[in-house]
């Protein structure tokens, strides 16, 4: 804050001063602060993503661009590549940049016509594409119309999941429109109108879903 360190755990502003390694040998990373009122060490990364991780800062905000900017996703095993690391720690990465994602606090819900729909991301691979892959990430999203778009990783596609986000980021005088699947069933009891595209019946652009 101007170029003030703030403390973390408590808050405090106070002058704090910052912890130097006393011998080349010390354990003590740079960047290492404590706090004059709760006596805490804390860093730039405490609170954050990045806490309490051995990976490189520039890393980790190159991952974060490289996941920001690809429209479709971009698979743990490209980051690998990428930026150098194993697979294990690319997909940790992930994680906890999409974990980081879904936790960004969103107090104004979405309104007007929504468009609600899954999308299963982790690059190509043998087996059944979409509704139930087994070796990709589900990505559940909610599109405002000329607005907002908001996106979660779901651990599973149910009713309960997808419609538990729907309530929490939509307002009910909404128009939310969705595909046929069941889990969406029954929202027209709960919001101002449910439409659905039929898709079984290659009905994919109609009336209000244009």
């Amino acid at each position: 804050l101007d170029g003030i360190p703030v403390c973390p755990h408590c808050g405090s502003k106070n002058e704090h001063y910052e912890l130097k390694p006393r011998t080349s040998t010390s354990k003590l990373r740079n960047g290492v602060w404590k706090c004059k009122d709760c006596r805490k060490q804390f860093s730039v990364t405490v609170g954050t993503v990045f806490e309490r991780s051995h990976i490189p800062l520039n890393k980790w905000l190159l991952a974060v661009q490289l996941l920001c900017s690809s429209k479709k996703g971009i698979p743990a095993k490209q980051i690998e590549r990428m930026l150098g690391v194993t697979y294990t720690t690319a997909f940790f990465m992930m994680h906890r940049i999409r974990y980081a994602m879904e936790q960004k606090v969103q107090n104004k819900k979405l309104k007007g016509i929504i468009e609600a729909d899954e999308t299963y991301i982790g690059g190509k691979g043998k087996g059944k594409r979409g509704r139930g892959s087994q070796k990709k990430t589900p990505v559940f999203s909610l599109v405002e119309r000329n607005g907002k778009v908001r996106s979660f990783p779901v651990e599973r596609v149910t009713a309960k999941n997808l419609k538990e986000i729907i309530r929490r980021h939509v307002d009910k005088t909404s128009t939310i429109i969705t595909d046929e699947f069941k889990s969406y069933c029954g929202l027209d009891k709960e919001y101002l109108i449910h439409y659905v595209v039929n898709h079984s019946e290659k009905e994919y652009v109609n009336g209000i879903a244009n």
